[in-house]
C-alpha cells in the first residue's frame, strides 16, 4: 500500500514537473520570437552553435518539433509508450517532450541574414504588437475552455493520485469553437505571424512552423475522427478548421 502511494506521488510530482517545464519554455519561445529589450537573445542574434548551413539547422529544428509532436500523438504511439511507462504519465511525458522540443528551438535557431519588413509607424507597431500579444492569450484561453489541465497532463496525474477514473471523451462545442475547430493553433499563428520585424529568420520560422501546424491538425482530425466518429464528421461540416467563419 505504502509503496503504490509513494509510486503515485512521483507520477504526480512528474506530471508537475513536465507542465510548469513546458509552460516555461513556452513563455521562453513567445518572448524570444518578439522584440523584447530584456531577452539575452532573440530568433535574430547568433546563437551557441553558428554554422555554414543555418538554414538545414533551423529545418532540422522544426522537424525535430513537428516529428516529436504530432508522431508521440498518435494513438498507437501512445499505446506502445505506455507499455515502458504508467497510463498516467503518458501525456506528462508528451508534455515534457514537447517543451524540450521546443526549447531546443529557441537555444539552437540560427539567424539568416535580411528583412522582409520592418514597421516604423509607432501606431501600426502598436497594432502589430497588439495582435502578437493577443494571439497568445487567444490560444492560452482556447486551452482551458476544453481541459487544459487535461491538455497538459495535470489531470492525469491528479486522478491517479486520488484513484478517480478518467473521464470519458467528451466534445461540446463552446465559445470559439463554434466558429472553428481549432482556436489553439489559431491563436499560435497570429503570435508567431504578428511582429513589426519580420527578418527572413524569423519567416523561415513561420512558414516552416505554419506548414507543420497544418500538417498536424490533418493527422490530428484522423484521430478525432476515429474517437468520436459522426458527431465530429458534422462538426466538420459546418465549422471551419482555422478561420472564424461558419460554413
Amino acid at each position: 500500500m505504502k509503496d503504490g502511494l509513494i509510486s503515485k506521488l512521483i507520477i504526480f510530482t512528474y506530471g508537475i514537473f513536465s507542465y510548469v517545464f513546458a509552460i516555461a519554455v513556452q513563455l521562453w519561445f513567445i518572448f524570444y520570437i518578439g522584440e523584447w529589450d530584456f531577452m539575452a537573445t532573440n530568433i535574430d542574434t547568433q546563437q551557441r552553435i553558428p554554422s555554414e548551413y543555418p538554414f538545414a539547422i533551423n529545418l532540422g529544428l522544426v522537424l525535430l518539433f513537428g516529428v516529436q509532436h504530432s508522431v508521440m500523438a498518435r494513438p498507437s504511439f501512445k499505446k506502445y509508450l505506455t507499455k515502458f511507462i504508467p497510463q498516467a504519465a503518458e501525456r506528462s511525458t508528451y508534455v515534457l517532450a514537447s517543451g524540450i522540443a521546443l526549447g531546443l528551438i529557441c537555444l539552437y535557431w540560427q539567424p539568416l541574414d535580411g528583412l522582409l519588413w520592418q514597421v516604423e509607424n509607432e501606431t501600426a507597431k502598436a497594432l502589430l504588437s497588439a495582435g502578437y500579444i493577443f494571439g497568445w492569450l487567444f490560444s492560452l484561453f482556447s486551452t482551458f475552455i476544453i481541459n487544459h489541465f487535461e491538455l497538459f497532463g495535470l489531470q492525469q496525474v491528479y486522478f491517479n493520485l486520488i484513484n478517480k477514473s478518467e473521464l470519458p471523451v467528451d466534445f461540446k462545442e463552446k465559445l470559439f469553437y463554434k466558429f472553428m475547430r481549432h482556436p489553439i493553433q489559431f491563436g499560435v499563428l497570429l503570435g508567431i505571424w504578428f511582429t513589426p520585424t519580420m527578418s527572413y529568420s524569423h519567416l523561415m520560422l513561420c512558414v516552416t512552423l505554419t506548414i507543420y501546424i497544418f500538417i498536424g491538425l490533418w493527422c490530428e482530425e484522423r484521430d478525432l475522427v476515429s474517437t468520436l466518429g459522426s458527431s465530429y464528421k458534422d462538426y466538420q461540416k459546418r465549422v471551419r478548421m482555422m478561420f472564424p467563419f461558419t460554413k
